[in-house]
């Protein structure tokens, strides 16, 4: 009885498949126009490449060793596949359906086709440095020799004619040519890279009947198990990039007894090393040869492991988000990195545990992708290239005018007002110029920004934003944060098993803003980690016997909430502000936004909500709102400028933080004590004026600049102290106390005004003041025999009724003074 494994016949042809890669890589020519519409570099379009066929031009570069990397496009085969129909050369089977289908045994196809017509090099290549090349001239002078060697003894013997001779020769010229063949595996010689890039949307759309896998992308919960071989692409964020390591594609041994060199091709995680020469020589001699493994002499590839996560709008509710290991080999390596938003394409693959992971596994495997192509959704700063379409929209940014202000109300233009909070959002995004003196200190040029106020002022929805507009952005929050969490923590590589350092958010948004929400509900413990980043932009760990320095060059923008929930104007800002002031020395400029209630701007904002709700769009503005894409080409370019101070500017900025200073130690022991100017104000002010130029695209710093950095502190500054009902604030708890106690005494019907202390306190209480406010103003009064206690301090008893007169505070010209010098008056007036 037969029991032979049924065999599936598969209908394709891959001989006629072959002939149409060939055919493809020998022809297509690339249209100038399509390139053009692309717009993908700055670099100028070279009219010659457009002459010949595109990928034998790319193949002639990597043989002249200009190139390491073969990408053939989607969108090209889909192109060469319409032209051909429309010619009328309708092939039978789907070259781009097949490729997308079965794309890890196209790869190998297309490899197989471009060795073959691989040309020669057009220039002298020097071979010194490559140990391949030498191990191939030396194989190739061996060859040489055995075909001498082997010529001399075909003519050496008379036992054939000369035909046979000359047969014998060649056949002896086909077997030295095909043991060269059989040395070196192709995955040796090979000296590129083979990707694919997916294909497009439009081509994609315009299909009949076909949906590509490539094009459209797809989020980590729905790939399935029909994806498996095929060419799909994964949207997600980088979560973890491991370090890179070399993976080994071929390995070389040396036999001791022949000296000849075995190649042995590795295709998977584990293999078994060759351990007996199998050359002819030693086959012949019957010699076991015993093989050494040759390091230089095997070819490794960059390899590193990727962990990609689910978006948070692409996760279902009541779901936790899913993860993709990425595998990146090759010139991919080191093209994306932890929190960047990308799209990867690849070859979705299973990969068996093996060793002891596959006797706990079981029946069960794991999948990964293997990367193709990676497409950033937000181009870092440092990668900005200036092409002409970039140039003509920032032109029409500078053309425009006021490009601060439209800058500024294009943050977030559906929140209502808080213009000059967006101004300092978007300095804080251009940032100032960072310094490196000469004996190595450091000057930050990071803007940071605190953002306090009641709640429901927007401030979430601001730091939403600023991350929309930065390419490398992390938010968080302060009970979702741990201290770890923001600066590292120490764990073991999954793939190496060491011991590591796992970058947390501070980390992650090296070179990009940190957004904290929630900044006063941080713990203080974990609130001590972003101090030392704050200003020196780094992070020190000693952690498991790890001693290093990590870089954390980041903007902070935090927002909280004050201490009682909402702002209490009866309180200092100190009381209002729990955070200490080490932290708050560190923020360059701290905002207020309070909610106060005003007719007017309560109407203006219920309209513009209102709006917002019907129309899913903001109200028509003054100006066209600069779309996020276009913000952030400006300000790359604005960060590219390095602008200087003149003598005249620092003359300005030293008289101007001189005036602060002295501003600030009159108001020393006053109410507006709060926000003291420090030399970090110098470095502020400083800051802020750079950001400014960097805005106006300019190499030096003004008079201009250093006035609007003056103007947005004071104005964060007299946020501080804006009263309830919108006026400027200028009674003290004191004066407060002193009228709500006289209101008390005038409602009183007694012809003596005297108060009970007991209800004096409970009415005091209940306004929000505290008992030392009370006692002061007690005290002071008292001084100025306005009133006093009695009966051991039961009844508080006015002195005269001439004191019960309207009046706003104590003043100079007040009865307060009765019978009192004029340097009396003076002291009382300066305590």
């Amino acid at each position: 009885m037969n029991t032979a494994l049924p065999s599936i016949q598969l209908s394709v042809d891959y001989t006629s498949l072959t002939d149409e890669i060939n055919d493809f890589l020998l022809h297509f020519k690339e249209d100038a126009l399509d390139k053009v519409n692309e717009n993908v570099g700055s670099d100028e379009i070279d009219e010659e490449s457009f002459k010949g066929p595109k990928y034998l031009g790319l193949l002639q570069k990597v043989a002249n060793r200009e190139l390491d990397t073969v990408t053939v496009e989607l969108d090209d085969i889909f192109k060469y596949q319409s032209e051909k129909f429309l010619e009328g050369g309708r092939s039978n089977s789907d070259l781009l359906v097949a490729i997308e289908n079965n794309t890890n045994h196209f790869t190998e196809l297309f490899c197989r086709s471009i060795d073959n017509i691989m040309p020669l090099p057009t220039k002298e290549m020097n071979y010194k440095d490559d140990v391949l090349d030498v191990i191939l001239n030396q194989r190739r002078l061996r060859n040489e020799r055995l075909v001498s060697d082997r010529t001399n003894e075909i003519r050496s013997e008379n036992l054939v004619d000369s035909d046979n001779n000359n047969t014998s020769l060649s056949q002896a010229l086909r077997d030295v040519a095909s043991s060269e063949t059989d040395l070196f595996p192709p995955e040796l010689t090979r000296r590129y890279f083979f990707y694919f890039k997916p294909l497009s949307l439009n081509n994609a759309a315009r299909r009949r009947n076909a949906k590509s896998p490539s094009a459209i992308p797809m989020s980590v919960r729905q790939i399935k198990g029909g994806s498996l071989g095929k060419f799909i692409t994964v949207r997600g964020i980088i979560t973890r990039v491991s370090d890179v390591k070399p993976s080994v594609m071929v390995i070389a041994y040396t036999c001791d007894t022949c000296g000849y060199e075995v190649f042995q091709e590795v295709h998977s995680k584990t293999f078994s090393p060759l351990s007996e020469c199998s050359s002819r020589e030693c086959q012949q001699n019957q010699a076991k040869g015993q093989l050494f493994m040759s390091t230089r002499a095997s070819k490794f590839s960059a390899f590193q492991e990727c962990k990609i996560q689910e978006l948070s709008q692409q996760v279902p509710v009541g779901h936790i988000p899913r993860t993709l290991t990425i595998h990146i080999n090759g010139s991919l390596v080191r093209s994306v990195t932890a929190g960047d938003i990308v799209d990867i394409s690849g070859i979705f693959l299973p990969s068996p545990y093996t060793g002891f992971k596959a006797l706990k596994a079981g029946l069960l495997t794991e999948t990964y992708l293997e990367a193709q192509y990676v497409k950033q959704h937000k181009k870092k700063f440092s990668n900005f290239t200036l092409s002409t379409d970039i140039e003509e929209r920032i032109e029409k940014i500078t053309r425009s005018g006021n490009v601060y202000e439209n800058l500024a109300k294009s943050i977030a233009p559906e929140i209502f007002g808080n213009l000059d909070v967006k101004k300092a959002l978007l300095l804080l995004l251009v940032g100032g110029v960072y310094k490196q003196v000469g004996d190595g200190m450091k000057i930050r040029g990071d803007i940071n920004v605190c953002l306090m106020g009641d709640p429901g002022v927007a401030k979430s929805q601001l730091l939403k934003a600023i991350l929309k507009i930065t390419p490398r952005g992390i938010y968080t929050t302060g009970k979702g944060s741990s201290g770890v969490g923001l600066t590292a923590a120490v764990m073991k590589d999954p793939v190496t098993d060491e011991m590591i350092l796992e970058g947390g958010a501070l980390v992650l948004a090296d070179n990009g803003i940190c957004c904290i929400d929630e900044f006063d509900k941080m713990d203080e413990n974990d609130r001590t980690a972003i101090h030392e980043v704050m200003e020196q932009q780094t992070i020190s760990i000693s952690k498991a016997g790890i001693n290093t320095t990590l870089n954390a060059r980041t903007s902070i923008l935090a927002a909280a909430n004050p201490l009682y929930g909402r702002y209490n104007p009866r309180l200092s800002p100190l009381e209002n502000i729990n955070l200490p002031a080490a932290l708050l020395s560190r923020f360059d400029i701290l905002f207020l936004m309070l909610d106060i209630p005003n007719k007017d701007d309560d109407a203006k904002l219920a309209e513009h909500v209102a709006y917002v709700h019907m129309h899913n769009k903001q109200p028509t503005l003054d100006f066209e709102p600069i779309d996020s894409d276009s913000m952030r080409e400006f300000i790359a370019l604005a960060k590219t400028k390095r602008p200087v101070m003149s003598a005249e500017v620092n003359e300005y900025v030293i008289n101007a933080y001189i005036n602060l200073r002295q501003d600030s130690k009159r108001e020393m022991d006053s109410k507006f004590s709060f926000g003291q100017a420090t030399p970090r104000t110098l470095l502020a002010i400083i800051r802020l004026s750079q950001a400014l130029a960097k805005l106006r695209l300019a190499d030096t710093v003004d008079v201009e600049d250093i006035e609007e950095a003056l103007r947005l502190i004071r104005v964060s500054k007299e946020s501080l102290y804006s009263e309830v009902n919108g006026k400027k604030d200028d009674e003290s708890p004191t004066t407060k106390i002193f009228t709500v106690i006289k209101k008390m005494a005038l409602e009183d019907s007694k012809e003596v005004k005297s108060l009970s202390y007991e209800a004096v306190v409970k009415s005091i209480r209940a306004r929000g003041f505290t008992m030392l406010q009370l006692n002061n103003c007690i005290q002071e009064y008292t001084y100025l025999n306005v009133w006093h206690l009695i009966n051991e301090g039961t009844i508080l008893k006015f002195v005269d009724d001439e004191y019960l007169e309207p009046q706003q505070e104590v003043s100079s010209n007040s009865s307060s003074f009765k019978g009192l010098s004029a340097e009396e008056r003076d002291v009382i007036m300066e305590d």
